[in-house]
């Protein structure tokens, strides 16, 4: 009876949580679908529900950058707590654990790892693929997290979803050597893995395997940093045969597109893009590769133009660009409203042409606004929110959005020596002449060749002696 009440009780609890996440209010729908999985822990539907709910209400309010880092680090001792019971076959224990960490930020890959490892302990794989799975669908710009999610798919051999992610991975991260290597494998492990289920017990399954190994070789080539000549030749035309073959398969789009642009067939590469779009068509990975491309497509033009002396048809191409940039960018915006970084691309478009349109200013500063809540494109969007604010002559609020970046970056890299620079010409332009000094001083102690940081820091220094004598 006890058991019968519990599972009433938590499917009242699930059907209230259902309907509070369905109406956008997350923290309800967490509250309520984490009482129906005390009341059940087996059910997958609640866990699925919760891990929908927990990241909906992450990103509905997410932290700044520097604040993950402490939240991270704030975490270890759970962390550690799950990874312990982890150790001590407690696996329901410490799945309970990990639910308090997926609670704090569902995305963070150190979470969900525990959350993982715990499910495995307690023999519950469903409910781990659950979390590699929310992961997945979240991951499509944090390298980090979907790296993780990739390596897992590879420990459990999923290697089709592995493969899937890596492809997802080098998207973010071109040309980048170890992903193209890790690619590799796992395209490998996939072919040679459906090769064997394929051939186990059939006639001629020996050389079968051997063909996939051919296959395997194949990929290996096809994920060169750039294939050409007869090489592209003969994958073109593989490519071509397996979209035929599986016409829903946007990886197979996605893999052809990339050959047709290592060879600079611009025309065709967005061809079969756009043929793509037909299969998915809101897909905002297919239609940031498409812009790419086409982007692409316009430059490697400009550059002929220009060696053939073209110059003006060149600038007149180079226009045309910029306005395919800009339009693009607002007819994304507009397919993907929540899409934070679209925002700050478009953000940015309207900030760089602010000279051409006052009001300019204004549309930037509403799309940086939005964007600014996105972890990686935060500190980017409060130094282009306070030039802009510089560009209205409100240098209160400019300054106000170029402390919070200053205080968010630890390090003195690349923007934060533009931030602090601009701190000083504010602080200059009020009359502060000491507090601008000592803001020239912190860029300058770190990079002497950092714009006109020599030639201020003399003029300043002087009017500070005069000053004193």
């Amino acid at each position: 009876m006890a058991n019968d009440a519990n599972a009433q009780k938590s499917q009242n609890f699930m059907n209230r949580g259902r309907q509070a996440l369905e109406a956008r209010k997350f923290d309800l729908a967490v509250d309520l679908l984490s009482e129906a999985l005390v009341c059940a822990p087996d059910s997958l539907e609640t866990r699925r529900l919760l891990r929908t709910a927990q990241i909906g209400k992450f990103r509905q309010n997410p932290p700044s950058g520097f604040a993950l880092k402490l939240q991270s680090l704030s975490n270890l001792g759970k962390r550690a707590k799950v990874m312990s019971l982890v150790k001590k076959g407690a696996g329901a224990e410490a799945m309970a654990e990990a639910e308090k960490l997926l609670a704090i930020n569902p995305l963070d890959p150190d979470n969900i790892e525990c959350a993982v490892k715990a499910a495995e302990a307690a023999g519950q794989p469903e409910a781990a693929a659950i979390s590699i799975e929310a992961a997945y669908s979240c991951s499509h710009g944090d390298a980090n997290l979907l790296e993780r999610v990739a390596q897992y798919y590879m420990a459990a051999k999923r290697y089709d979803k592995a493969r899937d992610a890596f492809v997802k991975l080098s998207q973010i991260k071109p040309g980048d050597q170890r992903i193209i290597q890790l690619l590799k494998n796992a395209e490998a492990q996939s072919t040679m893995s459906s090769g064997w289920s394929a051939t186990v017990g059939k006639k001629g399954g020996y050389q079968a395997i051997l063909a996939n190994q051919e296959q395997a070789n194949k990929i290996n080539q096809a994920n060169k940093a750039v294939v050409v000549g007869d090489d592209a030749e003969a994958l073109i035309a593989e490519k071509l045969a397996q979209i035929e073959k599986e016409p829903n398969n946007l990886n197979f789009y996605r893999a052809l597109a990339r050959i047709y642009m290592q060879n600079k067939r611009f025309p065709e590469a967005v061809g079969i893009l756009q043929r793509a779009q037909t299969v998915s068509q809101a897909d905002p990975e297919l239609d940031r590769m498409l812009s790419t491309v086409t982007a692409a497509s316009y430059e490697y033009n400009i550059e002929l133009l220009r060696k053939e002396g073209r110059n003006e048809e060149a600038d007149n191409l180079e226009a045309e660009k910029n306005q395919f940039v800009f339009d693009d960018l607002a007819t994304r915006v507009e397919r993907y409203p929540n899409d934070l970084h679209l925002r700050f691309e478009l953000g940015y478009q309207y900030y760089i042409y602010g000279d051409a349109d006052p009001s300019f200013y204004d549309e930037a500063i509403q799309h940086l606004q939005l964007s600014q809540k996105s972890p990686k494109d935060r500190l980017q969007s409060l130094y282009y929110l306070a030039m802009c604010f510089l560009r209205k002559g409100q240098s209160d609020m400019a300054v106000m959005q170029l402390e919070a970046a200053r205080d968010q970056i630890p390090t003195m890299d690349d923007l934060k020596k533009k931030v602090v620079y601009q701190l000083g010409l504010c602080a200059e332009e009020a009359g502060d002449i000491e507090k601008a000094y000592n803001y020239y001083k912190d860029v300058y102690t770190n990079d002497v060749t950092f714009g006109d940081l020599g030639e201020r820091m003399l003029r300043l220094s002087k009017t500070l002696a005069e000053k004193k004598g």
